[in-house]
């Protein structure tokens, strides 16, 4: 989505992330005050100082969401392959996929990171959110497209390194690890295994 977005990014249009129009850009985000750290995973909390309210009272705030299961078995994958120093990169590169579910600080991460984190301001009030679950993209995108008057293109790019479906990388009792932990997503998205 970011990369699609960029591409009809104007000149003074502020990009945070790791698209490569964000990273030419990047040097604009350098000594700004802002309440949280700039990246392509900024929240609106992050971002308090950067935006102000007035922007943001007046935009559109959308989010993509994603099955819990799905997600936390491609962040698995993906940071078995990284090499910096992070405790749940660690874990995953020194763990089997059970032995990582398993771990605790793995459940505190998912219940500390529902997806309405990323729409709640710096004073702690959620906003009004399009989300749109990448599983019925279809079905629940058409309401961004009509806000922005055109449709974008969207590339399918960071994709993890995996061999399967995630439902065949689970047994019972790891699908409930993660039903416990992201119960507050699966809940609001109506998400099953």
């Amino acid at each position: 989505m970011a990369v699609a977005l960029e591409s009809r990014a104007k000149a003074d249009d502020i990009l945070i992330g790791d698209t490569p129009k964000a990273k030419k850009r990047n040097r604009r985000l350098r000594g700004v005050a802002s309440a949280g750290r700039l990246w392509k995973h900024s929240t609106l909390a992050d971002i308090s100082g950067l935006i102000s309210d007035e922007v943001i009272d007046a935009a559109l705030i959308f989010s993509l969401v994603r099955n819990p299961w799905d997600r936390v078995f491609s962040f698995y994958c993906w940071a078995q392959s990284q090499r910096f120093d992070n405790l749940l990169v660690n874990l995953a590169r020194q763990s089997s996929f059970t032995e990582f579910l398993n771990k605790p600080a793995v459940s505190a991460a998912l219940r500390a990171d529902p997806y309405s984190r990323y729409v709640t301001d710096i004073s702690g009030c959620e906003r009004w959110c399009l989300w749109i679950r990448l599983e019925h993209w279809q079905e629940d995108s058409p309401p961004l497209w009509d806000h922005l008057g055109f449709r974008l293109d969207l590339p399918y790019l960071n994709q993890s390194n995996r061999r399967h479906n995630y439902r065949e990388a689970y047994s019972i009792a790891d699908a409930k690890i993660v039903e416990r932990a992201c119960s507050q997503d699966i809940e609001r998205f109506a998400y099953q295994f």
